[in-house]
């Protein structure tokens, strides 16, 4: 292992980069076009993260920082300023919405299950689950996109029956892709702040279970257990994270944060034999 600290961190950097690129690669994204993108995060980061005094960082700074020229970074923080999240906003509210649907006692029947809703309506209904559970998103907006992703159906007499709990985009779908980018920013910044934080502050909980021995024999009973296991454990952080939520007066009054867990099922096939049946 070099001694060189930031010849390990490029090294790190290279193996957190391999899935990535393989997705870019996948998706006919040039490394033009990653070079890009690169140096759009680097600007972003620096102007938000190392400001001084709580300011954001001005253009010559960022310009030290980053290595690029302050023309450079003066292009890149305009296009910045014009990027819009709402594809990922439409994400998150589609979570809101069913995760509400499911641990709202005012979208539920007398066993605590989720109601069959009528699009629109007094009382318990789509359009007032979404408006309190969606923010500025339209009801309808959501409801196709929620269709289109199988976590809702429409039943004969009009009303409608959630399907899933969590929204889960199908693998083309542009949606899918952006959620995947944000699952691996939350596991990023939680491996950044355990490494930068001072000697003493708490670090943020991060574990792996893992074993280099196993064959592709026991993949499928391995993946129903973690689903099975998985999913009851993020039930479980749900209804916690839901009722300990901020009411209306305390988000008026207090600074928000977003806090969460995540759950993945680790494959690695560096280490395969000359075969995948078992003896």
């Amino acid at each position: 292992m070099s001694s060189d600290p930031k010849a390990t961190l490029i090294r790190a950097f290279r193996l957190m980069l391999r899935p990535i690129v393989r997705l870019l690669l996948r998706g006919g994204v040039t490394w033009r076009e990653t070079a890009e993108a690169c140096k759009q995060s680097f600007v972003e980061v620096a102007t938000s993260d190392y400001g001084l005094h709580g300011r954001p960082t001005n253009i010559s700074r960022v310009a030290i920082l980053t290595g690029l020229s302050r023309r450079e970074v003066r292009r890149l923080r305009k296009e910045l300023a014009e990027e819009t999240a709402g594809e990922l906003d439409n994400m998150n509210a589609a979570t809101r919405v069913l995760t509400g649907w499911h641990l709202d006692p005012d979208f539920q029947d007398r066993h605590a299950r989720p109601l069959d809703l009528p699009v629109a309506g007094e009382g318990a209904s789509f359009a007032t689950l979404v408006q309190r559970y969606g923010r500025d998103i339209a009801a309808v907006t959501l409801l196709r996109e929620l269709q289109r992703n199988e976590a809702v159906e429409e039943l004969a007499d009009g009303r409608l029956r959630v399907r899933k709990r969590y929204f889960m985009p199908s693998p083309l779908d542009p949606a899918a892709v952006l959620r995947a980018g944000s699952v691996l920013r939350d596991l990023a910044m939680t491996i950044e702040y355990n490494l930068a934080c001072e000697p003493g502050e708490p670090t943020r909980f991060e574990g792996r279970a893992s074993n280099d021995h196993m064959t592709i024999a026991d993949e499928k009973a391995f993946r129903a257990f973690l689903e099975r296991e998985g999913q009851a454990f993020l039930e479980r952080v749900d209804e916690w994270l839901s009722l300990h939520e901020a009411s209306p007066s305390e988000a008026r009054k207090y600074r928000l944060r977003r806090f969460g867990a995540g759950v993945y099922q680790i494959r690695d096939d560096r280490h395969a034999g000359t075969t995948d049946e078992p003896d």
